[in-house]
């Protein structure tokens, strides 16, 4: 049996991050066990001890001599990062103070009398991370104890260990001001202050052992200004000319780093981790024009960290040789942290073995990661068999029959610009729809799904492993809808929804019905804090073969006489919440899912449905970090969704919805949607995205949510109607719709009963005070 001695390759085989979850989600079990008092603090950080323990053996014993540290977190890294710096908010600083573990949380999810940070994507991922709340006040003070224990950690186990933190001038550009604090306050002019705080922890973490640490700055892909590149040559100047330090590698991730690589390269900093995956493939020529890191260490992230494909070796043993002439030592990575990836496609066995061979999770990924490391080292020799094994799998995939309907691609061909747009205007959309609807002033509705209860999950659970049959199952389906049907005509809301009780998650529902996709059984991957989703894999071309969601619509709609929404995923989110085909153009596989969703919405208008919600929250999350790609990919995503939208009638109304995400940038293509009512995330933000619509002069009618479904607060009627004030100064009352930040899954029926029942009031008590009512 080889030994993990023997394996040990000339070229690192390292990682930024692993998969936090463990194989059977312990670490959600354990930290939802700790907020509802099952769990005591102890037990959850024995939890997270064992979890880091066995993926940092696993690594090794997959051949990755360098492990990475500090990438574990209870609920997201930038949160660490603020907790790393001292930079608690005001309001959470007593709780931080009474109890550490408590105060975290706090700040992640919010008490009932305080709230929580506000949470967005991290760049044009579906992890969210919490935002940093900073201002010309904040001090900032190192206690660097969590990631000088999780180093000693691992260096116990005999591991080289390698810390990776957030670095400074990301940390800044990720934030925000702190409430209370004029929106023209840029946190970066804080730089001055951080420096000394990260040169202590790297003091602290030389003193405990660590030879290099890594420093992420992922924000440097994107398009920056002249005065945030000198910050970055400043911090980088001041950092790397530490006397006490360890080494300092520099990782970016997610795209080319741009202008601020020959920055970089100029520093004296020991090491770059580039990206050479998809666009950050440019890097390669970048590199080269600055004359490489002679004498220094490149980690090059060769191996695709987002997406679940198998690497094609040769080439990139072809790009880690070219690699060799430009820097002093090439070690072998993937190309970001494999936390967005599931953890081994091993446990998938359900899959074809035909397309499983086409598959790498986060263990495959490590493992493949070795593999190029040892060929890069020994020569091809060293690795023939992994070699040929890979090109077959490889000639599988390119000439499989699975991946390629005629039929599918024909009919996208097939599209006209007639298709693509509603040929009435909105004016006259909106009067048709407001005589047909009769809905009051500010009208009151939900975002799709109400809480999934666990007597759901396990009629799920039951109906898979056949202790229950269909009929049974669907009359538990049936029950469910009932029951959120009733409660919301009890509580006055105005359009109503049958909540989803039938769905697992609103991608992968969808998924399971639609051709072309793969559903997995435990690829689950964080989202964020203890949401896990598990994004199905687009091996093929899409199609739908029987209508996926009218049954249960008609049935909630047969209940009531109030407008009840029919609800579907969009085109452009049903892409960005999968792993996608790395073989087809994203624009053409987005053509096909429209026309599979463009048929499901024909069916559901026939069926009845006046009100139907095509969901894209991912719009702005999937948009291109760089601005030279923005207007191509807006062109595309726009016009998928008006494929899906463009063949109803002018009295149906079409809403969307989107959340967590910013959307000041991306306006102009919000109204290209066409869509006749939008509801976004607004609550965490206090209503910044209502000034932002009016900013753009939206013409159309928009609910931003008054509450903040990722929180167990409850908000009172008076928070509620205070943020509907602020609305209304931006939104006049006849486009003005009333609704929570997003879906109600997460959220207990408790929860769910009072936020409602407070929000129906408010906008009684706003209606009341209307002029003519």
């Amino acid at each position: 049996m080889t030994t993990r001695a023997t394996r040990r390759a000339a070229a690192t085989a390292t990682l930024y991050g692993y998969p936090r979850q463990g194989r059977g989600r312990e670490l959600k079990k354990a930290v939802e066990g700790y907020w509802q008092g099952r769990v005591d603090a102890e037990s959850l950080h024995r939890t997270g001890r064992d979890l880091r323990r066995a993926t940092w053996m696993q690594l090794a014993d997959t051949g990755i001599t360098e492990v990475p540290t500090g990438d574990f977190s209870y609920y997201d890294h930038v949160l660490d990062t603020s907790v790393m710096v001292g930079a608690v908010p005001e309001r959470h600083r007593a709780a931080v103070a009474a109890d550490p573990l408590d105060g975290f949380f706090a700040m992640a999810r919010g008490t009932q009398d305080v709230a929580p940070l506000e949470m967005t994507k991290w760049f044009d991922t579906n992890y969210h991370y919490l935002v940093p709340e900073l201002g010309p006040g904040t001090v900032f003070t190192a206690d660097s104890a969590r990631q000088v224990a999780e180093l000693r950690e691992a260096r116990a186990l005999g591991l080289t260990a390698r810390p990776v933190l957030l670095g400074p001038v990301t940390y800044l550009l990720l934030a925000k001001p702190a409430p209370g604090v004029p929106d023209d306050f840029r946190p970066l002019t804080l730089l001055d202050r951080l420096l000394p705080v990260y040169a202590q922890v790297m003091a602290d973490l030389r003193a405990s052992g660590a030879e290099w640490v890594q420093l992420d700055e992922p924000a440097l892909v994107q398009d920056r200004t002249p005065a945030e590149l000198n910050a970055v040559a400043r911090a980088y100047r001041e950092l790397g000319g530490l006397t006490d330090r360890p080494r300092l590698l520099v990782a970016s991730y997610f795209d080319r780093l741009g202008a601020a690589l020959p920055i970089l390269a100029k520093s004296p900093v020991d090491g770059l981790a580039l990206d050479f995956t998809g666009p950050a493939a440019a890097n390669l020529d970048d590199l080269a024009a600055v004359g490489g890191l002679p004498g220094r260490r490149l980690v090059a992230g060769v191996v695709d960290g987002r997406n679940i494909w198998i690497n094609d070796y040769e080439k990139s043993l072809a790009l880690l040789g070219t690699l060799l002439g430009l820097a002093g030592r090439v070690d072998v990575a993937a190309s970001c942290s494999l936390l967005h990836v599931p953890l081994d496609a091993t446990a998938e066995r359900g899959i074809d073995p035909q397309v499983a061979r086409w598959l790498a999770f986060a263990r495959q990924k490590a493992g493949e990661i070795f593999t190029l490391a040892r060929g890069l080292s020994r020569g091809t020799g060293a690795i023939a068999a992994e070699l040929a094994a890979n090109r077959a799998a490889l000639a599988s995939r390119s000439t499989s029959a699975l991946t390629r309907d005629p039929a599918v691609r024909a009919r996208a061909a097939a599209v006209r610009d007639a298709d693509l747009r509603r040929p009435q205007p909105y004016a006259l959309r909106a009067a048709a729809q407001r005589t047909g609807l009769g809905l009051p002033p500010l009208p009151t509705t939900s975002i799709g799904s109400f809480p999934q209860t666990s007597e759901l999950r396990a009629a799920r659970a039951d109906l898979r492993a056949g202790r229950l049959d269909a009929a049974g199952y669907e009359a538990r389906i049936e029950a469910e809808i009932r029951e959120v049907v009733a409660f919301q005509e009890r509580t006055g809301l105005d359009v109503l929804v049958h909540g989803e009780p039938e769905r697992n998650d609103m991608v992968q529902y969808f998924a399971e019905q639609l051709t072309g996709y793969l559903a997995t059984r435990h690829g689950w991957v964080q989202s964020y804090g203890t949401r896990y989703v598990r994004p199905p894999i687009l091996a093929g071309d899409v199609s739908r073969q029987d209508p996926m969601t009218v049954r249960w619509t008609a049935y909630a709609q047969s209940l009531t006489r109030r407008p009840v929404k029919g609800m579907l995923t969009g085109p452009v989110t049903m892409l960005a919440w999968s792993f996608v085909r790395d073989d087809l153009p994203l624009a053409d596989t987005a053509r096909q899912v429209a026309l599979a969703l463009r048929d499901e919405v024909a069916d559901l208008e026939a069926a009845g449905a006046a009100v139907i919600q095509v969901d894209e929250p991912a719009l702005r999350e999937t948009l291109p970090l760089r601005a030279e790609r923005h207007a191509a990919y807006l062109d595309w995503a726009t016009e998928a969704f008006r494929l899906t939208t463009s063949g109803v009638r002018p009295e149906t109304q079409v809403h969307t919805h989107m959340c967590y995400a910013e959307f000041g940038d991306i306006l102009a293509a919000i109204d290209d949607l066409d869509a006749d009512v939008i509801s976004l995330e607004a609550a965490r933000s206090h209503m910044a995205v209502a000034g932002e619509l009016a900013s753009a002069a939206y013409p159309r009618e928009a609910g931003p949510g008054v509450w903040d479904i990722h929180s167990p607060r409850v908000p009172s009627p008076q928070e509620a109607t205070g943020l509907l004030r602020e609305a209304l100064k931006a939104i006049p009352a006849e486009r003005l719709w009333v609704n929570p930040d997003c879906g109600l899954k997460t959220r207990s029926w408790p929860e769910t009963r009072a936020s409602l029942e407070n929000l129906v009031a408010a906008a009684r008590e706003l209606r009341a005070e209307l002029p003519g009512t």
